[in-house]
């Protein structure tokens, strides 16, 4: 029988601990630089036309900390044990850096869902500042957000005993997983189900008038209006079933991505679910309620409403008139989603 000695036993223990905390570690970089990858797209998908908005500069804050984050780690990955202004960084700064960044992402969602809801209520009630004035406010207003999140993630006495605990096991990195966004998606797709089971005789019949055709170098769904419609919007149970159509027609697969979720109790960690796809999917469910909301107290036609990334609302509930038979075979209203 081959007996070790116990000081082999013991460096070849910390030899495999630190090959899975490398592996880890790559792991880490590979998921954010994914994530990033992700932000650009979506970034870059979105309509350029957008007016200014809180969640707009709330979702590039948060590109660029997820590009800070990434640059961190990357540093301290391939230095591995380096002394900056006096500080000593090593492999147990990535999990810290890490698990802070999460703490962080878990506790914003309440906030931004409660900021940009009041962002929109108050533009569609025509209470805005002037534009310079009002792109300095929406800038340190996510300043202060972050500064503030920070602060509580840093002071709170339970989060500190956690972080401290990885000093004590420095080969475990577990990751915050939101109760925030949990119950926030929850609460969206309930409100979905109760507004879809409410109209769905209507839905579906719009699904079925629904038509897709080229117009002026765009992809557009048409289905007949009333030609004597007016362009006033008074009636929420006639627009309820537009909404969920033109909702849906967008984000019907982030939909059914948060059911499966909230069914099986995934759990994501905090800073891989706070993402940007996530935070336009909450500001598309956010413009859609406030128009349902103020509906009966505007005209379409006549003010400049919040303009969503990824959903026409407004041309979805202004009935289009094609007047030129060339561009398509007859004469439609048509709705952009």
């Amino acid at each position: 029988m081959i007996v070790l000695a116990s000081e082999n036993c013991s460096s070849q223990y910390q030899l495999h601990q630190t090959s899975q905390l490398l592996d880890g570690n790559c792991l880490l970089i590979l998921i954010i630089l994914g994530k990033i990858l992700l932000n650009i797209l979506t970034l870059g998908m979105r309509r350029k036309n957008t007016c200014q908005n809180f969640m707009e500069y709330f979702c590039i804050s948060l590109a660029l900390m997820d590009l800070l984050l990434l640059v961190n780690i990357s540093i301290i990955s391939y230095f591995r044990d380096f002394v900056l202004l006096d500080i000593r960084f090593t492999k147990y700064h990535i999990c810290l850096f890490t698990q802070i960044i999460s703490f962080t992402y878990g506790f914003l969602h309440y906030p931004v869902f409660l900021i940009a809801w009041i962002d929109y209520y108050l533009n569609f009630s025509k209470t805005t500042l002037p534009f310079t004035c009002q792109k300095l406010f929406y800038f340190f207003t996510v300043i202060l957000i972050w500064i503030s999140v920070f602060a509580y993630v840093l002071g709170d006495p339970d989060i500190y005993q956690n972080l401290k605990a990885q000093n004590v096991y420095p080969y475990q990195c577990p990751f915050y997983v939101s109760i925030q966004s949990y119950w926030l998606s929850f609460f969206m797709v309930m409100i979905l189900f109760m507004a879809f089971i409410t109209s769905w005789s209507e839905v579906i019949t719009l699904v079925q008038a629904i038509r897709i055709t080229s117009y002026m170098n765009e992809t557009v769904l048409y289905f007949p209006f009333s030609s004597h419609s007016s362009c006033t919007v008074n009636s929420k149970k006639t627009l309820l079933p537009k909404f969920i159509v033109c909702f849906l027609g967008t984000w019907l697969p982030f939909v059914l991505l948060q059911i499966i979720t909230l069914l099986f109790k995934v759990q994501i960690p905090a800073y891989i679910e706070m993402n940007i796809p996530w935070l336009y999917f909450v500001n598309s469910f956010l413009i859609a309620t406030v128009y349902w909301c103020k509906c009966h107290k505007f005209n379409l036609r006549d003010i400049a409403l919040p303009v969503d990334p990824f959903v026409n609302w407004k041309s979805c509930f202004i009935a289009l008139a094609i007047h030129d038979p060339e561009q398509i075979e007859k004469p439609t209203s048509i709705i952009i989603c």
